[in-house]
């Protein structure tokens, strides 16, 4: 890549990131590219699709997730390690609002551009659980996928109340409490 398309590209990645952060993943695609100094063309041949923009902006994050994942296995017993890794993976989709549903759509679709960016963080994820489980902290009858699906959905209620982050740590608090061995409950008819 040339230089000057490395730093249109550079500009539009960290336009992006403040748009998503000020005004959620679905924010101006046009804006964007004004804010990074650029035409819309200039965004359209680097980032073809919303999508593909939104997947560049977090391959960063997701990679600092799995890697905090991994330290925290070595720092800390296998419950704590999964409790602290859903504290911070929360927080990460809360950054952009509209990020849950998002993440949620692409850990559904193995088709999708953000499927194949999260797989590194998914694999950590799933690691932390495993260790969990297998250390018997963590339930071994919900499976890492569930989880991850249930951190999001409270990421997702936290964006939608009113009360916004303020109510996120009492319904991770409950997500956290359904995981450990002890609170099984008779499984709901399917």
């Amino acid at each position: 890549m040339r230089a000057d398309a490395q730093r249109n590209r550079a500009r539009l990645l960290a336009a992006a990131s403040a748009a998503f952060a000020r005004a959620g993943v679905e924010t101006s695609l046009d804006d964007i590219a004004r804010d990074a100094d650029v035409g819309s063309g200039t965004l359209y041949r680097h980032f073809p699709t919303r999508e593909a923009l939104v997947e560049a902006v977090l391959d960063d994050r997701y990679e600092a997730l799995a890697a905090e994942a991994a330290k925290l296995q070595v720092e800390h017993s296998p419950q704590e390690a999964l409790l602290a890794w859903l504290k911070l993976f929360v927080n990460h989709l809360m950054t952009y609002r509209g990020l849950a549903a998002s993440v949620t759509a692409a850990l559904h679709n193995e088709t999708s551009q953000s499927h194949s960016a999260c797989h590194a963080m998914r694999a950590a994820a799933y690691e932390v659980v495993a260790m969990a489980q297998r250390s018997g902290a963590v339930r071994d009858d919900i499976d890492a996928s569930t989880i991850l699906h249930l951190a999001a959905g409270v990421a997702w209620a936290g964006e939608q109340s009113p009360a916004g982050r303020a109510g996120v740590g009492q319904m991770l608090a409950v997500l956290i409490d359904g995981l450990h061995c002890n609170s099984r409950l008779p499984r709901a008819p399917d």
